[in-house]
């Protein structure tokens, strides 16, 4: 696994760290007044990555299985051309999302998940069944972790699982790096959860057009790498 196969893969796992379950719903948890209960945290935050890594596992398991039985379509470089082709559509899907115009459509989606966080009341159980929500709800719009289990398409099964569990735990440290100051430095860090609530308030209905962009774009880059594109142009600058 090359550096940059890598960053691609550290990239989409930051993106996914940013969605309202792995990072918003964290973050209201963290804003309670007091100490926060850092266990029933732990609690939903490993619920959300065995929740993510079983749907990964799953997702890349059928998608074995499918090439296995469409063998003669991913054989060789057509299964890079179409993953090539789904970059290029997420990309030009990434403009059809208008923030104005989807904040407009009644209430927004973070004040949902703001009274349903309330709704738990620290209680351990509330807050994994919390976390199974968030999960199943943003399994339609987890493209940067659709996009990593595409570009691990090629790579044994054993590996694809442990990295997937890798990508999964990367996916949440930047809340557990959040609770964990939240733990040591007590209300001195509030400001810092107040502006990242307040971000995901105003930006929630724009991130998922940043998201399929992004997402396109590392497919295409990681499918133009597989194909060769990036060493014809190096070939075609040394000769010129």
């Amino acid at each position: 696994m090359s550096v940059a196969f890598a960053a691609s893969l550290a990239a989409l796992a930051l993106l996914d760290s940013t969605s309202v379950g792995t990072l918003f719903v964290p973050v209201v948890l963290m804003l309670s007044p007091g100490r926060p209960r850092v266990v029933p945290i732990l609690y939903y935050l490993a619920t959300i990555t065995v929740f993510y890594l079983t749907i990964g596992v799953l997702v890349a398991l059928g998608g074995g299985v499918l090439r296995t039985g469409l063998g003669s379509v991913f054989a060789g470089d057509r299964g890079y051309w179409l993953e090539l082709a789904a970059g290029v559509a997420l990309f030009a899907l990434s403009f059809r999302f208008d923030p104005k115009r989807r904040a407009a459509k009644g209430k927004s989606p973070t004040a949902t998940w703001t009274e349903r966080v309330h709704r738990t009341t620290g209680s351990r159980r509330a807050l994994i069944a919390l976390a199974i929500m968030a999960g199943t709800l943003e399994v339609a719009t987890m493209f940067p972790y659709l996009g990593a289990i595409a570009m691990l398409a090629g790579v044994a099964w054993p590996i694809q699982v442990a990295v997937l569990a890798v990508y999964c735990v990367v996916m949440v440290l930047p809340a557990l790096l959040l609770l964990a100051l939240r733990t040591a430095l007590s209300e001195r860090v509030t400001p810092i959860l107040e502006r990242a609530n307040t971000w995901f308030q105003r930006h929630a209905t724009s991130a998922t057009g940043w998201i399929l962009a992004i997402v396109g774009f590392l497919l295409v880059r990681d499918a133009a790498y597989q194909l060769g594109f990036f060493a014809q142009m190096g070939g075609a600058s040394a000769g010129s």
